[in-house]
């Protein structure tokens, strides 16, 4: 008989999000069916992400009756913007756009700019709270470039591919170094080993 899967809900209205994450689900041996949960979230206004991503959380705890996790991401343009937008990226991306934050930079070459995520993480057997991160390191395009992902995806290069922005990769390949892939590999993790876990002891 083929081993039913436990049900993990990822709680976003985004669907760019959720097509890079289950991406990465169908790409691994995961011991659980991920789904996409559109649910009203609380964002509150807060200095860092971990802080907004609990209240997230938190906010719609009492209104699932399974796994499920949240993420906040942002993108901070260290040099020389100081880290902006950083926790306010959604809005400033909304308001200014690609366009608008390229003309807030002088010197490319010398920009450096990072992105981060942050992963809150309700899991239910063991009634418990659980932060996975990422962080991908890079600098600013000249211009916007690609046409895959969304955000600022068309104006980072990543260090690890610096010849290319986020938008010029494949879903597989910005998996493989971004923010996301690496806070949700380590979620995942996590379920593998708590699946060995139980495994060991029935």
């Amino acid at each position: 008989m083929k081993e039913e899967k436990s049900l993990l809900y990822f709680v976003t209205g985004n669907k760019n999000k959720f097509s890079e994450i289950s991406q990465i689900f169908k790409n691994r041996q995961i011991p659980c069916k991920l789904k996409q949960l559109d649910l009203d979230l609380i964002e509150i206004q807060a200095e860092n992400l971990e802080e907004i991503a609990l209240f997230k959380l938190n906010s719609i705890k009492k209104e699932i009756n399974e796994s499920f996790f949240v993420e906040d991401a942002g993108f901070f343009v260290d040099d020389p913007l100081n880290g902006f937008p950083g926790v306010y990226s959604s809005y400033v991306f909304k308001t200014i756009g690609n366009e608008g934050m390229l003309s807030l930079i002088k010197d490319y070459e010398t920009s450096k700019a990072q992105f981060r995520a942050i992963i809150a993480l309700y899991y239910k057997p063991l009634d418990k709270i659980l932060i996975f991160q990422g962080n991908v390191q890079g600098k600013i395009s000249n211009k916007i470039r690609g046409t895959h992902g969304f955000g600022f995806d068309p104006i980072f290069i990543p260090n690890e591919i610096p010849g290319k922005t986020f938008s010029e990769l494949l879903i597989d390949e910005k998996n493989a170094i971004s923010h996301r892939g690496i806070a949700i590999e380590n979620l995942i993790d996590f379920l593998k080993k708590i699946k060995k876990s139980v495994e060991k002891f029935p």
